[in-house]
């Protein structure tokens, strides 16, 4: 029998599974260390290397051969998994010394250091506090660093004198229950994208520790209803309006002595980011709570003094930009800028005036590295397409595979070896080449599986006055002219995330549904990235009616472009920021929309997090007209009442949400659907017990696809094989 496509997604993850990732370059060139599991539907994790020079990959340790698993992974290793939406098992995570001679993980609660140069000598377990976080080895690769019951630790490594030291303690909490040092705080990894806690001085003598403490917190309680013997999960959750954690940061030295570092934090309360490389001093990056201004610092090592070498600041709000600030060997900095509705890039001496090194319309995504004077980023002068450019002496360049054809272009460099991977059109999957002096050395083989679909061929619209990037796609069996085919809108709709981009692999679940009789719509509205500045901040202070209204647009144009489209019978789906957009479209338009899947909605703003809901709604004491626009529970009875005016039943409604999700909690779809009862709304609900806000499990994966095609047909009155 063959296998389905709901099932093969759920197995391979959706087909991440034997992706090679997270990629090192040795600073020589030589060797690039990654994370690739052994096939597309092996779940775990190992770590390899390649060898440039031979274009040879040599498999450095599978976890498997050490024994132990992964049934009892520490809460906050789960946690963590969790922030960064980790869908394998395995090495996760690692990290090396400067040179990439060793590498240190995590597995089964231990830690690992094994050698990365091939000398043949097998990983070793290092002595340490079980269990044991985030393991770091000090740049030297003499030590090694790690969290355990809330401190910071240090150890010698195997094969280096100091492997016999003693197991010593940086920085602890000292009996204060609520306090950390060396972890990323929930607002941090789940907003900020900082998934550590401390960072090593270049020569191994130092660290600067973050020192989280969630007393002022509110406690939060997930039950787990299906098991009502076991206790509730008490979580630190800072919703919107309510205390953050307090973070402070510390130079600690390895002699046991430390300084506080002074980062104005009744001001600037958000620890965004710190860098620490080569001969330079310290930058660490600080935000305001409302997120208008954003200081760069830098840290005096001796005295633990601050100066303030650059304050942006935005009437709205100032994105965090990945990668910055990072240092060039000749002592500039490397920074980003907002200019002529572009995010630019900069690359400047300390208190040297910033000209930006990139023009208008190229908008900076994000900065990859820099190896030495040459700065690697992408960067996007076409939505759809995601660049890999370069800035150094020669000036500015693309490079990568979608410099012809688009796509989607990431990378890494070092020692002059780039690796680039890239997504395209005209294949599902991802290529990854090894570039040495500008010529291709080497290919990583994708040991992924490929997809038991026709291949998806999204046809690209600039849809409507605002020119909304769309996807629009078909059946493989339909013929134009043919007959009308019910449309499924599937967008994510909101702030950092987009679905309409030139990869064919993006397109796979909504080609699915197509297949069953659909045509499949994609828009990425205002709020998403890549369009400018002024793109992202049109939501300010209105979550709601730009991203519905560029929905409608968006379907608009489509049907307008294809005379196919049935706009009688449109349905939307999404999940999390997708699944309240969804939610938000059958009752604010249900003129327009005539069923919707809302998997994980946001329903009251008021219970998301602190950083992502202020930086578009502000301060709920301040502007609660905002929160309740743009909420879903008023309007929930608000729409019976309309619909009710304009003699419109009211939509079917789906609401899914899993009983474990620490990051949209339960609690918002529970209040939308009390709502709808008290409404008279009917609407269905779909709670799915001990899962998180990824709905990952194999099981859970697929029959989710299944179920939401049943209720789509359902709604919709479409019949199989329409």
């Amino acid at each position: 029998m063959t296998e389905s496509f709901p099932r093969q997604e759920a197995r391979t993850r959706r087909f991440t599974l034997g992706v090679p990732r997270a990629f090192r370059v040795s600073p020589d060139g030589a060797r690039v260390a990654y994370l690739c599991t052994q096939g597309g539907s092996d779940p775990v994790t190992c770590l390899w290397v390649l060898d440039v020079g031979s274009g040879q990959e040599r498999l450095v340790v599978d976890p498997r051969t050490l024994g132990g698993d992964e049934q009892n992974l520490p809460a906050a290793e789960r946690a963590r998994r969790e922030r960064v939406r980790e869908q394998a098992g395995g090495i996760v995570a690692y990290a090396t010394d400067a040179d990439l001679t060793m590498a240190a993980f995590a597995w089964s609660g231990r830690v690992y250091a094994a050698d990365l140069t091939g000398a043949g000598r097998p990983p070793a377990e290092v002595a340490t506090r079980a269990p044991a976080l985030d393991p770091r080895p000090d740049p030297t690769g003499r030590r090694l660093a790690y969290v355990s019951a809330g401190a910071l630790r240090v150890t010698g490594l195997p094969g280096q004198a100091e492997d016999q030291a003693e197991d010593q303690v940086l920085a602890e909490p000292r009996g204060a229950a609520r306090v950390t040092f060396g972890l990323a705080e929930f607002i941090a990894a789940e907003e900020m994208d900082r998934q550590r806690g401390y960072w090593w001085s270049p020569d191994g003598s130092a660290l600067l520790v973050a020192r989280v403490d969630e007393t002022p917190v509110n406690r939060w309680h997930i039950a787990d209803p299906a098991n009502p013997e076991r206790p509730p999960a008490e979580v630190a959750y800072p919703a919107a309006g309510t205390p953050n954690a307090e973070v402070s940061l510390l130079l600690v030295r390895l002699d046991g002595t430390s300084v506080a570092i002074d980062t104005d934090g009744a001001a600037f309360p958000y620890l965004v980011t710190a860098c620490w490389e080569g001969e330079h001093d310290p930058l660490v990056v600080v935000q305001s709570r409302d997120q208008r201004t954003m200081r760069l610092l830098t840290v005096e090592v001796s005295s633990g003094k601050t100066a303030v070498l650059r304050e942006d600041t935005d009437p709205r709000w100032l994105e965090i930009v990945p990668g910055v600030p990072a240092w060039t060997k000749d002592g500039r900095i490397v920074w980003t800028r907002d200019e002529r509705d572009t995010r630019r890039l900069l690359v400047a001496a300390p208190h040297q005036e910033a000209v930006p090194v990139t023009p208008p319309g190229l908008q900076v995504r994000g900065v990859l590295g820099v190896d030495d004077d040459t700065v690697l980023f992408q960067a996007s002068a076409e939505p759809t397409e995601i660049g890999l450019w370069t800035y150094g002496p020669d000036g500015l360049s693309r490079i990568g595979e979608g410099t012809d054809g688009g796509g989607v272009d990431g990378g890494v460099r070092a020692g002059g070896t780039t690796v680039v991977w890239h997504r395209g059109l005209e294949d599902d999957g991802v290529t990854v080449r090894v570039h040495r002096a500008g010529q291709p050395v080497a290919e990583l083989a994708s040991r992924a599986e490929r997809p038991a679909l026709p291949a998806p061929r999204p046809v690209l619209l600039h849809a409507g006055p605002r020119e909304i990037r769309t996807a629009v796609l078909f059946p493989s069996w339909h013929q134009p002219g043919r007959g009308k085919l019910p449309v499924l809108l599937d967008p994510y709709g909101g702030p950092h995330a987009q679905r309409v981009l030139k990869a064919r692999g993006s397109y796979l679940t909504p080609q699915w549904f197509a297949e069953q009789g659909f045509a499949v719509v994609i828009a990425d509205g205002r709020g998403t990235p890549a369009r400018g500045p002024e793109w992202e901040r049109a939501v300010a202070g209105d979550l709601a009616g730009p991203v519905l209204d560029d929905q409608v647009d968006a379907l608009g144009a489509a049907a307008h472009r294809f005379a196919d489209l049935d706009t009688h019978r449109v349905a939307i789906r999404g999940w999390s920021f997708g699944g309240y957009l969804a939610a938000l479209a059958v009752l604010r338009r249900p003129d327009i929309f005539h069923a919707a899947i809302a998997g994980a909605p946001v329903t009251d703003w008021h219970l998301y997090d602190t950083h992502y809901t202020e930086r578009y709604l502000g301060h709920p004491d301040q502007n609660q007209d905002a929160y309740r626009q743009s909420g879903l529970i008023s309007l929930a009875e608000r729409s019976v009442v309309t619909a009710a005016a304009d003699a419109i039943a009211p939509r079917p409604l789906m609401l899914i949400h899993g009983l474990a999700d620490d990051n949209v909690v339960v609690a918002h779809t529970l209040r939308l659907s009390a709502a709808l009862l008290a409404a008279g709304y009917p609407h269905t609900v779909l709670p799915l017990s001990g899962i998180t806000h990824m709905a990952s499990q194999e099981t859970v994966a697929e029959n989710l696809l299944l179920l939401q095609l049943d209720f789509l047909r359902r709604a919709l009155h479409v019949s199989p094989g329409q």
